[in-house]
């Protein structure tokens, strides 16, 4: 797929609402070589992000109407902060009931729950399953897993919207996940391989064609939904999918395997982000388009692991947060951060660390997002593992942000 003319559009919109987006690339090499496919916008990665928007001051402060959500921190030490218009947060709802709206239709579904925690994806689901007529409730996250599993017995939902760590709690404290009569489940948040999907499935006595994952962030909105019809990740109207190596990001990643490349997004609907050549730092196999509906849609196979500086771990939170906890107690200390399945486990090869100061660790990094720490201690997710020894790889003590890894297992 060649790179639509609104690509280029975006990024000239995306100049004027940001001015460091073009200081950063220069006024006189524009001149001299005008925006296009073989010269395209430069990516905008996480530094760029950290330094420009996500810690400094509101980027709009002509705008009055803007919605704020905040994720874990940043290297400044400052929880991110996402702005979302008011266009922009009519198109995440458009998008997202289209995707709901492919996944159920012609199921007969008349109810759901959306288990979600918090977050925009929760903030928004009662409006989506409203607005496709269906009987919606929602749980809040500060409740133990034990009114969950309630809320699950007396409404009997047919459709439950939750991630992939709240679904294997409540799986893991439930009798019998197969009696609350659930017939459609739609997962967001934390990757969900096909093992967990056939496990589950069995688990809660459906197809596994009734378990669709949907992948997003609270940067960019819903990007792209599995389908079962063709089988792979298509990625949602209005946005622009590009694969790139690690060797483009500048940030000394490891190279890829083949057939593997880091996602970056442009959105031709967004105006409170730049979401032009976004990199997401999620690695996606098999990147291409094809005919969807007598349409070409760009696709992927899997979404694979991510590389950069943040991980999924019920609400995104970031290795500068454990970092910064973990560094307090042991300055020489190795970390390797590994997820294991939905678990989340911190390696740390130190001589400095007792036992106590470890689980000090552990709760400081539980209480980095506090609705996190709130999660877990309403045992909705599982707790974080601070382990002793050097982990996956060995554990390495590196400080720059193009040295980041998460290791999955």
């Amino acid at each position: 797929m060649n790179m639509p003319a609104w690509v280029v559009e975006t990024w000239n919109r995306m100049n004027a609402a940001f001015p460091w987006i073009q200081a950063r690339r220069g006024k006189t090499e524009l001149e001299s070589s005008p925006l296009s496919e073989c010269n395209p916008p430069l990516l905008i990665t996480a530094e760029d992000l950290e330094l420009y928007y996500y810690s400094s001051d509101c980027p709009f402060p002509e705008q009055k109407q803007l919605h704020l959500y905040q994720t874990s921190g940043t290297s400044s030490g400052r929880r991110k902060r996402i702005y979302y218009s008011d266009a922009d947060e009519a198109a995440y709802l458009s998008i997202k009931e289209e995707v709901f709206r492919a996944v159920l239709q012609g199921k007969g579904l008349r109810s759901a729950l959306s288990d979600m925690g918090t977050g925009h994806a929760e903030a928004t689901a009662l409006a989506v399953f409203k607005g496709l007529g269906l009987e919606a409730d929602s749980i809040s996250f500060r409740l133990p897993v034990e009114r969950h599993l309630e809320k699950l017995s007396a409404m009997k939902p047919e459709v439950l919207y939750t991630m992939p760590s709240i679904l294997d709690r409540i799986l893991g404290a439930s009798d019998d996940p197969g009696s609350y009569g659930i017939r459609q489940v739609i997962l967001v948040g934390e990757i969900a391989s096909p093992g967990w999907i056939r496990r589950t499935a069995q688990q809660l006595r459906i197809p596994v064609d009734r378990i669709t994952d949907t992948y997003g962030s609270i940067e960019v909105g819903t990007i792209a939904y599995y389908s079962y019809d063709y089988g792979r990740y298509i990625v949602t109207d209005g946005l622009w999918a590009e694969g790139v190596g690690t060797e483009e990001l500048g940030e000394d990643l490891e190279p890829l395997p083949e057939g593997e490349q880091v996602l970056v997004l442009t959105s031709s609907v967004r105006e409170a982000f730049p979401a032009v050549r976004y990199v997401t730092y999620d690695v996606v196999r098999d990147l291409r388009p094809i005919m969807v509906d007598g349409r070409l849609r760009q696709s992927f196979k899997s979404l694979v692991r991510r590389i950069g500086p943040d991980l999924k771990h019920g609400e995104k939170i970031s290795i500068y947060d454990i970092e910064n906890v973990v560094y307090a107690y042991a300055g020489k200390a190795g970390l390797a951060v590994e997820v294991a399945g939905n678990a989340l486990r911190l390696h740390i090869d130190s001589d400095e660390l007792s036992p106590a100061l470890m689980e000090e660790i552990r709760r400081e990094v539980e209480g980095r997002i506090p609705e996190l720490g709130q999660m877990i201690r309403s045992g909705i997710l599982g707790g974080i593992e601070v382990l002793h020894g050097k982990g996956p790889g060995g554990a390495s003590n590196h400080s720059a942000v193009k040295s980041k890894r998460i290791w999955y297992s």
